[in-house]
């Protein structure tokens, strides 16, 4: 049997609800968790209310039934779920490393330039990119396409194609999610010191 010490009675209350919601999410009764995971209703009915103690086979068929893992319904809550940005001022954005994947990165940055004029300021390199436009508007150049993107639309796109983005009539924000590859090639591309004028997230700044 797991038994929750007294310390781990949070513990497992969480448990029992991330169970509950989970099945929620689901769409399904209680039976038909419980068809799932091969037990009774009632017992399913018993580990969700704390009427029944958890043990570790149910647990085990639970989170399979989830389609989830032992080590995720288990997971306790993180101490430090609050953090605060690294702030570049010289390229005006802020960016935040997602713990939950060491490989995305979230950025916001803050565009008055332009694109650039000249295609062989657009960037190219392996990775995948999301960002969505804060205020204002954003120019996107992608291969040969013009795209704007207004305030609240969102753009993703491979980042082998050549691409760079910039504001239009007036300052612009965006917020920015970056793979592991898209991260790398953007250091590797500004060299530390960004591209100056091109207004690129992906190139003014230096993530």
């Amino acid at each position: 049997m797991l038994r929750m010490t007294q310390e781990d009675g949070d513990l497992d209350s969480l448990v029992r609800k991330r169970i509950r919601a989970l099945r929620v999410a689901q769409g399904w009764s209680l039976e038909e968790l419980a068809v799932r995971a091969r037990l009774s209703q009632s017992t399913l009915s018993r580990i969700e209310n704390g009427q029944r103690r958890l043990a570790l086979d149910s647990l085990v068929t639970l989170a399979r039934a989830l389609d989830t893992t032992l080590d995720q319904l288990v997971e306790t809550a993180a101490d430090d779920v609050v953090t605060s940005p690294v702030i570049d001022g010289a390229h005006g954005l802020m960016r935040w490393p997602v713990k939950g994947d060491p490989g995305m990165t979230v950025v916001r940055q803050r565009m008055t330039e332009p694109p650039p004029d000249n295609p062989a300021r657009m960037r190219a390199h392996p990775g995948r990119e999301w960002l969505v436009v804060l205020s204002g508007t954003a120019i996107l150049l992608l291969g040969h396409r013009r795209l704007r993107i207004e305030t609240n639309q969102a753009a993703e796109f491979p980042t082998m194609m050549p691409h760079a983005i910039g504001a239009e009539g007036g300052p612009c924000e965006i917020l920015g999610i970056f793979d592991r590859d898209a991260r790398r090639g953007h250091q590797r591309d500004s060299g530390g010191g960004g591209a100056g004028g091109d207004g690129d997230p992906q190139g003014s700044d230096d993530h």
